[in-house]
C-alpha cells in the first residue's frame, strides 16, 4: 500500500467511525461496532471496511444494515474527506477477532491455572554446602 492509499484509508476510517458513532437510523445496526481496518483499492475506487460487531449474534444483521447505509455514509464522507471522488464503501465482517479469541481460549485450556503450578523443589542449604 502506498503512502497515499494509507492516508486515504486512515481518513475514511475516522470519518466512517464518526458516522457510525453518531448513529444511523437503521434498526438493524446495533451492538458495539468497531472498524478493525480499512483497505483502499490502488485506484481509490473502492474502500473495504472491515468491522467487528459485539455481541456476535448481531453481526450478520448489522452488516446488512451497514451495507444499506453505505450510500448515506459515503455522502457524509464527501463533507469530511478531501477527495475528488469518494470511493465506494464495501463493508466486510472481520472474523480475525473471533479467531484470536478461540486461539487464546485454546492456549489457556492447555496451561495450568494461576497458582496451580507446582513450585520448584526447595533445597535446604546447610552450612557445609557453603564452603
Amino acid at each position: 500500500m502506498t503512502v497515499r492509499t494509507q492516508q486515504v484509508a486512515s481518513s475514511i476510517r475516522a470519518a466512517v467511525q464518526m458516522s457510525i458513532t453518531r448513529g444511523l437510523n437503521d434498526p438493524r445496526i446495533r451492538g458495539l461496532i468497531s472498524i478493525t481496518r480499512v483497505s483502499v483499492a490502488p485506484d481509490l475506487s473502492e474502500a473495504f471496511i472491515h468491522v467487528s460487531v459485539l455481541p456476535e449474534e448481531h453481526s450478520t444483521l448489522t452488516l446488512r444494515g451497514l451495507e444499506s447505509a453505505a450510500g448515506h455514509i459515503r455522502s457524509s464522507l464527501r463533507d469530511s474527506v478531501r477527495l475528488r471522488k469518494v470511493p465506494r464503501l464495501i463493508f466486510r465482517l472481520d472474523e480475525s477477532i473471533k479467531k484470536q479469541a478461540k486461539l487464546d481460549a485454546a492456549i489457556r485450556s492447555g496451561l495450568p491455572a494461576r497458582g496451580d503450578e507446582a513450585d520448584p523443589p526447595q533445597r535446604d542449604v546447610h552450612e557445609d554446602d557453603m564452603t
